[in-house]
């Protein structure tokens, strides 16, 4: 099994059902697609995913309904930032019950006056709280949602102080310095990037690969990226037509549901709001995808 999350990994969106809660059959089913093109792994909860709209028991009970449809415990990473560390402690002891290993951490969010030395100190809360040597961490930056960053001090310490069950980052900051700069400061950090449009460079400056979002709805194009295509234009372009939109989640759900068909796709948690029809946005990133990728 895996010590860390390497190659590549789709940040999962989550289908819900009618009633709101979390459509599993849909997810399972979505992730076993995603294998199909060349995915090594999803991440449920993240970003992506709302994970900030579902608690710890509707997490833990959509792991355990994917599992039982059939996808493997080491393809799945999940999701485990919260405001309240006893919540992220609850979370990574329940999953990693159910077989799991891979949990991303976000700092606790919300109070954006912490020190370096208290996101250290929430972190190692966390580890210690957990206290079950089959974690293998990884810590999530992205500031710019979270409004909290992870200095790189931080994440030297955090890998010196419990080696493999940090076994991770995932630096989604879309800034390549910051990349350069965690891989400077904790070398021996799996680093993955959030921002598709870097997967190349990230790979060849010896990053361990990606965790991003686009991949749910343009995997072959994220593989190009991977493998070292000239395709980093095309994926930027990509980028431009989900980010350029109220809401790059509800965006994501409604290009899915135009490219299967199925309207359910469209379902978000307030306090997003769902958008009506993505078949314009589809016909878009077809066109980014013609001629095919080589």
């Amino acid at each position: 099994m895996t010590e860390a999350i390497r190659g590549f990994w789709v940040a999962s969106a989550t289908p819900l059902a009618m009633d709101g809660s979390v459509d599993s059959a849909r997810l399972a089913a979505h992730a076993k697609q995603l294998f199909g093109k060349g995915v090594d792994g999803v991440v449920l909860f993240g970003t992506t995913g709302e994970g900030t709209s579902f608690n710890v028991t509707e997490r833990v009970a959509t792991i355990e309904a994917v599992l039982k449809a059939g996808v493997a415990p080491e393809r799945i990473g999940v999701g485990g930032g919260f405001p309240a560390i006893s919540d992220s402690v609850v979370l990574t002891r329940a999953v990693l019950g159910l077989g799991l290993r891979h949990v991303l951490l976000l700092p606790p969010y919300f109070d954006r006056s912490v020190t370096p030395e208290g996101i250290e100190d929430a972190f190692a809360a966390i580890i210690d709280g957990v206290a079950d040597e089959r974690l293998r961490a990884s810590l999530y930056h992205i500031p710019q949602v979270s409004g909290v960053a992870i200095p790189t001090t931080v994440a030297a310490n955090l890998r010196k102080r419990y080696g493999k069950l940090v076994a991770g980052l995932k630096d989604s900051s879309g800034d390549f310095k910051q990349f350069q700069a965690f891989r400077a400061a904790a070398p021996e950090l799996a680093i993955t990037v959030g921002n598709e449009a870097d997967i190349t460079r990230a790979i060849a400056a010896g990053g361990a690969g990606t965790i991003c979002g686009m991949a749910n709805v343009m995997p072959a194009l994220v593989k190009g990226m991977i493998d070292g295509k000239d395709v980093e234009a095309r994926m930027q372009a990509a980028i431009d037509v989900v980010v350029k939109t109220p809401s790059f989640l509800a965006t994501l759900k409604a290009i899915l549901a135009a490219q299967t068909g199925d309207r359910a796709w469209l379902r978000v948690r307030p306090p997003l709001r769902a958008l009506t029809d993505g078949t314009a946005l589809k016909r878009k990133l077809d066109e980014l995808m013609a001629p095919a990728i080589a």
